[in-house]
């Protein structure tokens, strides 16, 4: 620990806060990716095609989608950012736990939905909390809190595939929602969401709300990274949506091997994440972002050439390294061009445009499965990190930070 101190410059004490949000952060991802995990085994025992198990998924940035809308206008307006991430973990934890209850199709959707809304909802107030709280050490703050998602990531296939081996998906998919309970009630205890010196910035007035994400919106720097975000999280939609997939479908994993595999790509994201963050900090969010999504995209297609599994999951673990290692910086990236008091509204404004984006890959990449083939859907998905590249290379090398 001390020695990242000293590369950060920041004690151990005062990263208290960025570890415990970070935690966090990894409950409301534990959730959601027990969902994606579990997937091939609903499909399974419901009798669903490729198209109704990506329209499930599809449901799931849908609502995230409807929820981003308002998250981040709430957040800003209401500045009660910590109550804001406990809620989340608790929305989500209660929707995993309403799988084991659930009797078809519809119900499970619907219980898709409520996660996805809570999944929302702590972006906002996780991520304007943290960089307001760490200005000067953003891109390592919010590479804390990506490391956290990474954890959650890779936690989930260990846990769900050790319950899969004795339980069925219903009774994994409650057991797999303790954790996310847990961490909010610790949240809770910490924190203390109790007053405004609690949530580290007051509310915004809705004239100087609405004045302020005027100044953001009309950016073309913020608009051009939004859409690159965008472009970049619809391949990483439908990776994490069909690599599951095709690991049980195609590759034939059981689920020891099946759950390593996954965990191997997200520990790729756990050592990446802090080297991203740091490096972002001194060197600046472009060159970071750039060599992240170039590194994916080779990654992503050589997959697609490898059958042995020991290599595949080595190869697995270098695409996480480099997916995972870019989303931080993105974060970081915003909110170095948007003004403090905005931070949730320019979180909402980026995770909305990613949803949008990645809503109908799900949907669309089931089609194709259907009438072509999983590896398909693969060179599809390398077609769009190829574009995300192209589009980072129309930022601005330097921009300065929103006044």
């Amino acid at each position: 620990m001390s020695l990242i101190a000293n590369m950060t410059g920041l004690p151990a004490r005062a990263q208290a806060p960025m570890l415990l949000i970070g935690i966090g952060h990894g409950g409301t991802h534990l959730v959601t990716a027990t969902f994606l995990i579990l997937l091939p085994f609903i499909k399974e025992e419901l009798g669903l095609s490729y198209f109704q198990a990506g329209l499930l998924v599809t449901i799931f940035h849908a609502a995230s989608f409807l929820a981003n809308l308002v998250s981040g206008m709430v957040v800003d307006m209401l500045g009660r950012r910590v109550l804001f991430q406990i809620s989340a973990l608790m929305v989500g934890a209660f929707g995993l736990v309403g799988f084991g209850h659930a009797g078809g199709f519809l119900s499970l959707a619907l219980l898709i939905a409520l996660i996805g809304a809570a999944n929302n909802l702590w972006h906002p107030a996780a991520i304007s909390y943290i960089s307001n709280r760490f200005p000067d050490n953003r891109g390592y703050a919010l590479s804390i809190h990506a490391l956290g998602a990474n954890l959650g990531d890779a936690i989930a296939p260990l846990l769900a595939g050790s319950l899969l081996l004795a339980l069925t998906w219903r009774a994994t998919a409650a057991i797999s929602a303790m954790p996310s309970l847990l961490l909010a009630l610790l949240l809770l205890a910490v924190l203390r969401p109790t007053g405004a010196k609690s949530e580290e910035r007051p509310g915004l007035a809705a004239g100087d709300y609405l004045a302020g994400l005027k100044r953001v919106v009309t950016t073309p720097s913020v608009l051009l990274l939004c859409c690159m975000a965008g472009v970049r999280s619809l391949g990483q939609s439908g990776i994490r949506t069909f690599l599951p997939l095709y690991l049980v479908q195609v590759m034939a994993m059981g689920p020891a091997l099946y759950g390593a595999t996954l965990f191997a790509m997200q520990m790729g994201g756990v050592v990446a994440a802090p080297i991203a963050g740091i490096w972002s900090d001194r060197i600046g969010r472009r060159p970071v972002v750039l060599a992240g999504l170039g590194l994916s995209t080779v990654a992503l297609l050589l997959l697609t050439l490898i059958g042995d599994p020991v290599l595949f999951i080595a190869g697995v673990s270098l695409l996480g390294f480099a997916l995972f290692a870019v989303r931080p910086v993105m974060q970081g990236w915003m909110m170095d061009l948007t003004p403090p008091a905005l931070g949730g509204s320019a979180t909402s404004l980026m995770f909305g445009v990613q949803t949008l984006f990645s809503v109908t890959v799900p949907a669309v990449g089931g089609l194709i499965a259907d009438a072509w083939g999983l590896i398909v859907v693969f060179y599809c998905l390398g077609a769009t990190m190829c574009l995300a590249n192209l589009l980072g290379y129309f930022l601005p090398k330097d921009e300065p930070r929103a006044a």
